[in-house]
């Protein structure tokens, strides 16, 4: 597996992150994640659909908690052929209770917490800690990347102008 030593820090402590570094152009990996009922989607279950995948840590996080209640207020937005993932470790039951409590109803929160294969195809899997670092893909309708943000430091939130007109752009 390739190990890429130093690509994002947490409080400045430099991590290493487990998977390819994926660049706008390259086709988007295929992923196994887990719903919040326990169901398996892959990236085929989102087929002729325009993607935000967003990976966070720990949705039970100050910064992860902000960063999805702003997703999900923009997903509000979009138009119907555009969707927004949320994918961490976390538990799809922790997930769905954060959801409800949160009231979180426009933004799909997944699981990648059975095979990493989200983490481990995206280059996002951080080996120290077994999460994901924060980053956000933009998959257009064709299954194309056309947004990389890695999030160098993970208590940053992403550029939300950037994924938001990248998203826009990949549904059109």
């Amino acid at each position: 597996m390739l190990e890429r030593p130093g690509v994002v820090t947490m409080r400045g402590n430099p991590l290493t992150l487990l998977g390819p570094e994926l660049k706008v152009g390259d086709k988007a990996p295929d992923f196994s994640l887990i719903t919040n009922d326990l169901e398996p989607v892959t990236l085929a279950d989102y087929k002729d659909l325009a993607l935000a995948l967003v990976s966070v840590p720990s949705l039970d996080t100050p910064v992860c908690a902000v960063e999805t209640r702003r997703f999900n207020a923009e997903a509000a937005k979009l138009d119907a052929n555009v969707r927004i993932l949320t994918i961490s470790m976390d538990l799809p039951f922790a997930q769905k209770r954060w959801c409800g409590a949160m009231g979180i109803d426009k933004v799909v929160t997944l699981s990648d917490h059975r095979e990493a294969s989200f983490g481990l195809n995206y280059g996002v899997l951080i080996k120290e800690l077994r999460l994901l670092a924060r980053a956000v893909f933009v998959v257009d309708r064709a299954g194309i990347l056309t947004h990389v943000e890695l999030v160098r430091e993970i208590a940053d939130e992403p550029y939300y102008a950037g994924v938001l007109g990248a998203l826009t752009r990949a549904a059109g």
